[in-house]
């Protein structure tokens, strides 16, 4: 009774308790059925918001539930037994046993065929797109530096095409927390990986969640899939410090007075941003007039704990003119062909760990980025000339591991070292 409640999701539970009062055949049905559902002031019953994890949880009971028609596609996700009405007369009459509905039939749907954006589409920029392959085939975090205009957030929004398909069990993680944002599962783009890209503008309520009634934020809405956050200096630089604790641990917990709500944020970050305020810091072709006063200022907006916390940072370069004809960089790569060795690299990740490179931990870490004695010294120069943190020093490794499983060996080599500081430092 402490507990707060909000929205009408309880109506057709109050209205079937108030009836099974004065009918105990109705009293004894309800024993072993759940009921969710908005009830009209004419018995016409609506959808709900969360009605996905309901029936989640009820298969675990062991109970049916009884759901709106407006509810039918989520629900059928799930392996409850389920029933949809559509108004109150339907359901006292299932509970009855006078006109029993007929359960929903449902089950797992293929893969979406939703189109993403295709890798071929964009002209030269190998090196970004080598970083890009490599993020995707990791989770690593990665960051685009470069003038604007340069194919920074092109190049963010094709990573979908190149990442695999969503496991079931992460496609019934990420449709529940849809379910409970109150947007509905789209089965058009099942077990497809999300792509959330909030403006600039967000509050850090919008970004990790909250609000008096807490409610999954961008974080949580791109949890298994990708958070980008484009001209990643103008967030507001608390906004960007909330990242923080969720790049690490995967989760966001929600604090209020009364209640506390902990919501999944296992999300790949992707960042793009100017190297300046006016963006031509560095640029060949352009003539950047910042000071070194507003240089420094509008890069620290982005704190060095945050950028720690990002893999691969990548400069995206100006390209001329004659690059950007039709056929003049060659036959680019589809994200069909780059797909195919992400997914083969990922499933040596998944064989020999049982996750992704960006996830290695402790004692799994270190048998699995063993280094050989010049990549310890290489690794080691160059975190004594660049002042790279333990937790840089960690990722370094995961991002050659990677770099290795893309080229299908089993060791980490020098060259991956290389590879991976070079990505590293943005150089």
């Amino acid at each position: 009774a402490d507990m707060k409640k909000a929205g009408g999701r309880f109506d057709l539970a109050i209205a079937l308790g108030i009836l099974a009062t004065t009918d105990g055949a109705l009293a004894s049905a309800l024993a072993t059925t759940e009921l969710y559902g908005e009830l009209g002031l004419n018995g016409e019953l609506r959808p709900i918001p969360g009605a996905l994890p309901a029936a989640l949880k009820a298969a675990q009971a062991g109970h049916a539930v009884i759901l709106p028609a407006g509810n039918a596609a989520e629900a059928a996700l799930s392996s409850a037994r389920v029933f949809v009405a559509s108004h109150l007369l339907e359901v006292t009459a299932h509970l009855k046993g006078t006109a029993p509905l007929e359960p929903l039939r449902g089950g797992i749907p293929p893969v979406g065929r939703v189109r993403v954006p295709d890798l071929a589409e964009v002209r030269g920029q190998q090196t970004a797109k080598r970083a890009l392959e490599i993020a995707a085939a990791g989770a690593h975090n990665l960051l685009f530096t470069g003038p604007p205009g340069t194919g920074k957030s092109m190049l963010a929004r094709r990573l979908p095409g190149i990442l695999p398909p969503m496991t079931e069990t992460e496609a019934l993680e990420t449709a529940a927390i849809d379910s409970i944002a109150g947007r509905g599962v789209d089965l058009a783009r099942w077990r497809r990986r999300p792509f959330r890209c909030p403006h600039h503008t967000a509050s850090a309520a919008a970004l990790v969640g909250g609000g008096s009634d807490p409610r999954p934020g961008e974080v949580s809405l791109a949890h298994n899939g990708v958070l980008f956050l484009d001209e990643l200096p103008e967030f507001s630089r608390h906004v960007l410090e909330v990242l923080r604790e969720p790049l690490e641990t995967g989760v966001i917990t929600i604090s209020r007075a009364g209640r506390q709500a902990e919501c999944p944020a296992r999300f790949q970050l992707v960042a793009a941003m100017n190297p300046c305020p006016c963006g031509h810091l560095g640029d060949r072709l352009g003539d950047c007039r910042c000071s070194a006063e507003r240089v420094q200022a509008y890069q620290g907006r982005v704190s060095g704990p945050l950028l720690d916390r990002i893999d691969i940072r990548c400069e995206v370069p100006r390209l001329p003119c004659d690059a950007l004809r039709p056929g003049a960089t060659g036959d680019a790569e589809s994200s069909a062909d780059v797909l195919e060795r992400v997914v083969a690299a990922r499933a040596r990740q998944e064989a020999r760990a049982g996750c992704c490179n960006a996830r290695l931990e402790g004692e799994i870490l270190e048998r699995t980025c063993e280094l050989p004695e010049a990549g310890w010294t290489l690794l080691e120069r160059a975190a004594a000339r660049f002042a790279l943190s333990a937790r840089a020093h960690q990722r370094v490794r995961r991002v050659a591991r990677t770099i290795a499983d893309l080229a299908g060996e089993d060791g980490i080599a020098v060259a991956h070292i290389a590879e991976a500081l070079s990505l590293r430092l943005g150089s």
